[in-house]
């Protein structure tokens, strides 16, 4: 056997381990080359002007010395004779919150059974539910006010119902999609016995999703809470109306006890919506 033969082979050169290939990193580089152009484009199209911007801080103080010292009689004291008061918008705001939830839920619930496509076979409904869904939940709620508005007038009733069509698709998604990932063993046990299709939704499918219904409805009143303290401001009832009429006449310490107050209901209404969904779910 010749030297060669028996000498040890040479060591093989270490490979170099990368996490990416070199198609990977071109389209990730592809990515954050288009993130970052889309950002420098909508910079430039906004038209920010830097004197403002360069102000801005100055301006901040400014406005927080107005608001200081807090007028805290404002809250149970009106602004103007007939006006209505901070306490009072209030409770036109928790009411309207209330209200447009529990409209919501009602005309939810039977649109996300028809979007759900293990439960509605017949796909034009289907189709239509899902449409519905999609309608009201693209349309945000500002906009649903202006029409509801324009069609019922300034007031709490325009409200109600803007938050209550808007909940309609955040709701009836979330519905339809807990529906889709029920387990199919109890149903199909149903459906082996003969048991309607109105037996396997109360019986086989609300046993599953009443809990992510629960929560889905907590968690949509503690969201239609801000948004019916924000509504005021196109005239559909709340203390958005007491917010905006204050900042119209430039009354900046009664908008610091409105503000403040808005956020006292929104901290008081995210710590009920907790406990309440601990206790029930």
């Amino acid at each position: 056997m010749s030297a060669a033969a028996i000498s040890p082979s040479a060591p093989a050169a270490p490979k170099e381990w990368q996490r990416f290939t070199s198609a990977e990193r071109w389209q990730r580089f592809a990515v954050y080359f288009c993130c970052v152009l889309a950002i420098a484009i909508s910079f430039k199209a906004i038209d920010v002007i830097p004197e403002f911007l360069a102000d801005a801080p100055a301006q901040v103080r400014d406005l927080f010395v107005r608001m200081w010292p807090v007028e805290w009689k404002f809250y149970y004291t009106a602004q103007n004779t007939g006006a209505q008061t901070v306490h009072g918008a209030l409770m036109d705001s928790i009411a309207i919150a209330f209200l447009s939830t529990a409209l919501g839920l009602v005309l939810a619930t039977p649109i996300g059974f028809l979007a759900a496509r293990n439960i509605n076979k017949v796909w034009w409904l289907n189709a239509i539910a899902r449409f519905i869904l999609v309608a009201t939940r693209s349309i945000s709620t500002l906009l649903w006010a202006l029409f509801f508005v324009a069609m019922f007038g300034p007031g709490a009733l325009a409200g109600t119902c803007a938050i209550a069509f808007h909940s309609i698709g955040f709701i009836g998604k979330m519905l339809s999609e807990a529906l889709e990932e029920s387990n199919k063993g109890s149903i199909e046990a149903l459906t082996a016995t003969g048991a309607s299709l109105g037996s396997r939704i109360l019986y086989g499918y609300w046993p599953q999703v009443k809990p992510a219904f629960v929560g889905i409805a907590l968690f949509r009143w503690d969201i239609n809470v801000r948004e019916s303290a924000v509504l005021g401001l196109v005239g559909a009832g709340g203390i958005g109306m007491v917010l905006n009429a204050s900042i119209d006449v430039f009354e900046w310490d009664r908008v610091a006890l409105v503000l403040l107050t808005i956020f006292a209901v929104v901290l008081l209404a995210e710590i009920v919506a907790t406990q309440l969904r601990k206790r029930v779910i």
